[in-house]
Order: C-alpha cells, then sequence, then structure tokens
C-alpha cells in the first residue's frame, strides 16, 4: 500500500466528521469511527451521530455494533478496526480513522497489551467492597498496589479500577507492567494527525450551541426511550457517556432541566479538555491548521 492509514483526531465538536466527509468525497476512502459512544444503537442524537442519509451515502464503519447494555472493551475496537484496515486495503481503499476516544487511538499505536480474561468471582468481591466502602477506597487500593494505574484512572472510573484490581488479584502484576508488553500494532504505515482547537473560549460555544442544537432534534425523547426499556442504568459505559448521564439524571428525577443543562455542557467542555491534554503529550502528531486542502496535500 502506497498511502498510509490516517489517523483523525482531536477533541469533540472540532470538526473532524466535516472534514472526514469531505475527504471522502475526493478520495477513495473507508471511514472507521474511533468513537466509544458511537459503537452503541439507540444513541444518535447524543453522540452527534452523523445523519443517516450521510451514512447511506458515505458508510461508516465501528458504528452502531452493540446494544448499549454490552460492554465493549479497547480490546474489541482494536480487533475489529485491524480487520476494517485489513479489509479497505484489500480493496484498495484508504482506511481514515476519525474519532475523539484518544485510548482507542493510543493503543492502535502502542498496540494491545495480552491481558488475563475476565475472573467473575473477583469482579464480584470487588463490586461487593465497592458496595460496602465505596469506589474511592477501591481507588486507595489500587494506588497502593499499582500506583502507575491509578495516576491515569479517575476515582470515579468503575469500569477501569475493577478491571485494573482485577487484573493485579487474578496475574499478581499490575495492569500497568502487562500493558508494558503490547503486540505489535500493525505492519502498515500510520498518519496520526489532528484538530487542534486555538481559541478554547470558540470551542466552549460551539459545544454549548451543539447541546442546545442536540435538545431541539429531540435529545429527552431518544434517552427517554434507553431510560424506558429498564434493563440500562447509570453503571454501563453506555448510559455514562456524556450526555446521557446527564439526561438519565434528569429523567430520574434526580436533578432539575436547567442543571441537566448546565452539567450536560461542562460535561463536554471537560471531555474536550482532557482530549487536548492527550493529544499533547501523542507521540508524532501532526497538528492541522488548513482543513481540507491541508490534508488533501498529503496524497
Amino acid at each position: 500500500m502506497s498511502h498510509p492509514v490516517i489517523c483523525l483526531m482531536g477533541p469533540t465538536a472540532s470538526g473532524k466528521t466535516d472534514l472526514a466527509l469531505s475527504l471522502a468525497n475526493q478520495l477513495p476512502i473507508d471511514i472507521i469511527s474511533v468513537d466509544s459512544a458511537m459503537i452503541y444503537r439507540g444513541m444518535d442524537i447524543g453522540t452527534a451521530k452523523p445523519e443517516r442519509d450521510i451514512l447511506e451515502r458515505v458508510p461508516h464503519y465501528l458504528i452502531d455494533i452493540c446494544d448499549p447494555k454490552e460492554h465493549y472493551s479497547v480490546g474489541d475496537f482494536y480487533r475489529d478496526a485491524h480487520a476494517q484496515i485489513e479489509k479497505s486495503t484489500a480493496d484498495e481503499r484508504i482506511p481514515l480513522l476519525v474519532g475523539g476516544t484518544m485510548m482507542y487511538f493510543r493503543t492502535l499505536q502502542r498496540g494491545l497489551a495480552e491481558l488475563p480474561t475476565a475472573d467473575p468471582i473477583i469482579r464480584a468481591e470487588l463490586l461487593t467492597k465497592a458496595h460496602q466502602h465505596g469506589w474511592e477506597y477501591l481507588h486507595q487500593q489500587l494506588q497502593k498496589v499499582d500506583p502507575t494505574s491509578a495516576s491515569r484512572i479517575h476515582p470515579n472510573d468503575k469500569q477501569r479500577i475493577s478491571r485494573a484490581l482485577e487484573v493485579f488479584y487474578v496475574s499478581g502484576k499490575t495492569i500497568s507492567a502487562h500493558q508494558a508488553k503490547t503486540t505489535q500494532s500493525h505492519h502498515l504505515p500510520y498518519r496520526w494527525l489532528a484538530l487542534f482547537p486555538q481559541d478554547r473560549t470558540i470551542l466552549h460555544e460551539i459545544i454549548a450551541s451543539r447541546f442546545y442544537d442536540m435538545l431541539d432534534k429531540g435529545l429527552i425523547a431518544e434517552i427517554e426511550t434507553l431510560y424506558a426499556r429498564g434493563d440500562l442504568s447509570v453503571d454501563l459505559p453506555a448510559i455514562r457517556s456524556v450526555n446521557y448521564a446527564q439526561v438519565w439524571e434528569y429523567l430520574a428525577g434526580n436533578i432539575t432541566y436547567d442543571v441537566m443543562v448546565e452539567r450536560a455542557i461542562a460535561a463536554t467542555r471537560q471531555l474536550a479538555k482532557r482530549q487536548m491534554t492527550w493529544l499533547r503529550t501523542f507521540p508524532s502528531v501532526e497538528v492541522l491548521s488548513g482543513g481540507i486542502d491541508e490534508l488533501l496535500q498529503i496524497y
């Protein structure tokens, strides 16, 4: 293959999707989503998923592949993304990976760690401890056995705290030690590109405007459908997604409408800040400033 695999990264609301669609109109590109929320079916408005007519015209891979009650791991993404990359290159097309889930991108770059399989008994014991003492207590336990991972995992990130402790108790080795030994990511060349908004005030305005647009498009009704199922909860990664978590709390009667709006916008701004922090430490990244013309010059 003469062309590299393109990875187009950037914070939420930075214009990645529009740029990818413009590029797809001019080059033989397959768009592969790198978004941990767009994988879920029935979560369209709150994830800023492209409209159905766009998806029919320009297919996006790794969108709508899971039910919201399912867990989709970094390892699942790694395998699915590489399978699609291989198919695209075999079809003599250019894989364009687009999104803002930086951990997915980091795994593509570094490779996949060989972690022990889940142990339901240990996981149940950890959950019991969490109910008894709280997740902050488990985060403190992680700090004792694996300070490297504890520094990277937020005290409220239940899933990652549980998994890190589980790996340690199952294998006797920290998850950070396992991750230091990774499989080779890929034999194909990669080009790591990023949109990096320089004016944070403008980005914040776009984020707020986009959320109000989501409300106008029926975000609450979309989440009401999920809420009414009865088999979903805020403990699931899908429902913990930005916008969904805040509207879920509103539907549960825990917060007012105005507080929901305020928290959703604030959470999205915090997400964008975390994404830009990741980008600043991402090796070999090229910051784009010239839009589609600059991107086309690569080819």
